[in-house]
């Protein structure tokens, strides 16, 4: 099974987030992409396949642990896999992907000399969902005072696709502190009778870096105990700012989240919202990628059947 490895939301190599594409998967069943998610290692890995619905090409998400409806950095990333390929034709303007939540768009932006340059992808709208009420529990579970979080802002559930808990954090290096105890955060969602979902850390204070905000996502229920980059995670976080008066209308059709950094694999996310606090009528996460290596991989379909 040939496949490529690119870096995403960097254009610089060995930063950003690993993803690996397999561009034709042909007939493989779900119990073989999961052993192959697994054995990749990276926090997503990616089958694409015939469309079915209309779109332009079927794609399935896998983590380590198991299969996302949608995720950013492997659409993002998939879109540059697929333009490398010559399955995106050059100057292309619009591609859809067909994933687990429907019909994905991306819009397509070429360099001069034909190359992909950059890409949006335009999310779900989003869905407000529950708040966590225990913030001592929840400092102590993540290992940070309690007093390191914005008492002002909830720590809540947003959701474009795929739900994360938006945990505002006073200082760059509160965040950087972060240290999750999983059996105690398990407790805290269900103090609030929520499920467990990943968690996104941000700020908005200011670095020389010139980001809107600097975050951290762990998600060691989904096999991937911290992610340098989360486009799934970026559409909602913009959203959040919004509805929360963090940022104005027009600040929130270009911002920047800078995440990654506490890894050694700073990536820079592109998030455009438009609407207004109460109504959010577009959500847009984008960014560059660069092909950092690609191979094959033996697959025997006996061994890693579903019945294996």
């Amino acid at each position: 099974m040939r496949y490529l490895h690119l870096d995403v939301f960097t254009s610089t190599p060995f930063q950003g987030n690993q993803l690996a594409v397999f561009p034709d998967a042909g007939d493989l069943p779900t119990a073989t992409m999961q052993a192959i998610a697994k054995e990749m290692a990276f926090s997503e890995t990616t089958f694409v396949f015939p469309p079915e619905q209309g779109g332009d090409a079927r794609m399935r998400i896998f983590t380590p642990g198991e299969e996302l409806p949608m995720a950013g950095h492997p659409t993002i990333g998939s879109t540059f896999a697929l333009a490398m390929e010559g399955m995106i034709a050059r100057h292309r303007e619009r591609f859809v992907f067909e994933l687990g939540v429907g019909p994905i768009p991306v819009s397509l932006e070429w360099s001069a000399d034909g190359d992909l340059a950059f890409v949006w992808m335009t999310q779900p709208p989003p869905t407000f969902g529950g708040e966590i009420r225990n913030r001592e529990a929840l400092a102590a579970a993540v290992g940070i005072e309690e007093r390191a979080l914005l008492a002002n802002l909830p720590v809540q559930v947003v959701s474009c696709g795929v739900p994360f808990l938006f945990v505002p954090i006073a200082t760059r290096a509160a965040v950087d502190a972060v240290s999750v105890d999983r059996r105690a955060l398990r407790r805290v969602f269900e103090s609030d009778r929520l499920d467990e979902v990943p968690v996104f850390f941000f700020t908005t204070e200011k670095g020389p870096d010139g980001s809107t905000v600097y975050s951290r996502m762990l998600a060691p229920g989904f096999g991937i105990p911290e992610d340098p980059a989360t486009g799934g995670a970026s559409g909602p976080l913009g959203c959040y700012l919004l509805r929360h008066d963090i940022v104005t209308a027009d600040e929130a059709r270009e911002m920047v989240s800078l995440q990654g950094v506490a890894m050694g694999r700073p990536s820079r996310i592109h998030i455009s919202i438009d609407g207004e606090q109460d109504r959010i009528t577009r959500v847009r996460v984008g960014g560059r990628s660069v092909l950092v290596g690609h191979g094959e991989l033996v697959v025997d379909r006996a061994i890693l059947s579903p019945t294996s």
